[in-house]
């Protein structure tokens, strides 16, 4: 069921939403043993919140716009006395000591938090094959990955365990395991959701984000989900609008950019899709202009730098003393930060050692301050294109979900799966991934709508006008 049917057949009376929440549990134990979306189920809790839900219902109460609707949450996301573990060893044990902003937000607009999905290990990773609690299967076919590194939420909303998941996206990460899962994924632009009770990866670029079945859906989610924090100073103070009334017909008198060089080199199948989503847009009344976007070519060079210097200063926490595991019998202190850190997985251990290096004082200024300079220009393509465009057009990622294992010892095709979608995340933009037919193997397609920071219902109209002329 869709979040609009769940909240009409709960306001209707037709189900309560413990029958809801039931059914949803029931769908879990039956796949998630295949298919591993989730790391743990609240049983008790999503229950004793629908019956809650039901109760306020029967008192007359006026109900939140997700009411009794099960929603995960990716395990790097605090919920107070439950545990969040990033999928590593090193905080197996961890339990939040208090409730991230989206959590309560969720639970003030009566939704059901049902349970924590896996994800790739401190969200570093774009296959959910880093996990410590093992590789998520995509069940569009589980011999693939979801994409990741929210590809717990993905796998578990393309499963039909849950109809609205959250995840996180510091360069792709909801939006390419959406991709890969044939499934909707929304970054919004930075600051426009509250990052606290996140566990942070890379600050300046990591963003929660919505994964749901449909654009509608999509949007239902972040309309609850955004707005100011006053416990995180990087959110930004603007009205949340309505987004799902402000869909129209057809999309008369919208410029969409179709950026230069975005689709040279591009495997066939995905530029057949992105060529045919640019006649749909067409058709609907929408004019399509190349733009140019010259810097945005190094925006995964950029975003690897950045991402890893930042990871470097935020995981150094991880000591073993102050967070962490931590190491028995260790002969000397230097013993126990080798054992305790021993822990992270070989892709923590990879980009720590990457963003370290950038931050040494003979590399700081030939590697991270250049990276941050680049961002920059990046920022300024992406502003001035916004003055001439509403939205732009281009893939979700230069590839469809591939097979468990198929590039293990190859990382830079790994990390070419954020090619399109860490732009956004170094712009700061709102981005979308909207499934949009499959390629010849079978296997989802998506395509993204990027828009500008704080504009996000443009980007969801035109992805909903999209799915919409299918």
């Amino acid at each position: 069921m869709t979040i609009s049917q769940i909240i009409e057949s709960i306001s209707s009376g037709k189900k309560t939403a413990e029958q809801i929440t039931r059914e949803s549990l029931a769908v879990i134990a039956d796949k998630n043993p295949t298919i591993n979306a989730f790391v743990e189920v609240f049983e008790q809790d999503a229950l004793a919140q629908a019956k809650a839900v039901d109760e306020k219902r029967a008192r007359g109460e006026k109900l939140g716009p997700l009411a009794g609707v099960p929603v995960a949450i990716k395990d790097n996301i605090l919920y107070k006395g439950h545990k969040a573990t990033c999928c590593s060893k090193m905080l197996a044990n961890y339990v939040a000591p208090y409730t991230s902003t989206v959590v309560e937000k969720l639970l003030a607009a009566d939704a059901v938090i049902i349970g924590r999905t896996n994800m790739d290990e401190f969200a570093m990773g774009s296959t959910n094959q880093t996990s410590a609690w093992g590789i998520v299967k995509n069940p569009v076919d589980i011999e693939r990955v979801p994409g990741g590194s929210s590809g717990g939420s993905a796998a578990a909303v393309a499963a039909g365990m849950v109809p609205l998941a959250l995840g996180t996206d510091t360069g792709g990460s909801v939006r390419q395991p959406a991709s890969f899962c044939g499934i909707v994924g929304v970054k919004p632009g930075y600051g426009r959701i509250s990052r606290y009770g996140v566990i942070a990866f890379a600050s300046s670029a990591d963003q929660v984000g919505v994964l749901a079945a449909n654009v509608h859906d999509a949007a239902l989610g972040l309309e609850v989900l955004s707005g100011k924090d006053e416990h995180d100073s990087t959110s930004l103070e603007a009205p949340v609008p309505a987004y799902t009334k402000q869909f129209t017909a057809d999309l008369k008198g919208v410029k969409v950019g179709l950026p230069k060089g975005f689709l040279d080199g591009l495997y066939e199948d995905i530029k057949a899709r992105i060529v045919l989503a640019a006649e749909h847009v067409k058709k609907l009344g929408a004019e399509v202009v190349e733009v140019d976007v010259p810097y945005a070519k190094y925006s995964a060079a950029c975003y690897y730098i950045i991402t890893s210097a930042e990871a470097s200063s935020n995981l150094g926490r991880f000591d073993g003393i102050r967070y962490g595991y931590s190491a028995q019998n260790a002969p000397d202190l230097n013993a126990y930060y080798q054992d305790s850190r021993a822990e992270f997985g070989i892709e923590v251990k990879k980009r720590l050692m990457i963003g370290t290096f950038a931050l040494t004082s003979k590399r700081y200024e030939e590697c991270f301050l250049k990276a941050m300079k680049v961002r920059e220009l990046i920022r300024d393509d992406f502003k001035k294109v916004f003055e001439k465009v509403d939205v732009l057009l281009t893939p979700t990622s230069p590839m469809t979900a591939f097979r468990i294992g198929q590039h293990k010892d190859n990382p830079l095709a790994l990390y070419l799966a954020d090619l399109y979608t860490c732009p956004g995340n170094i712009g700061g933009l709102a981005g979308i991934s909207v499934p949009f037919g499959l390629d010849k193997k079978g296997l989802p397609v998506g395509v993204q709508f990027y828009g500008p920071i704080l504009q996000e219902e443009k980007i969801l109209n035109a992805a909903h006008a999209l799915e919409q002329s299918l």
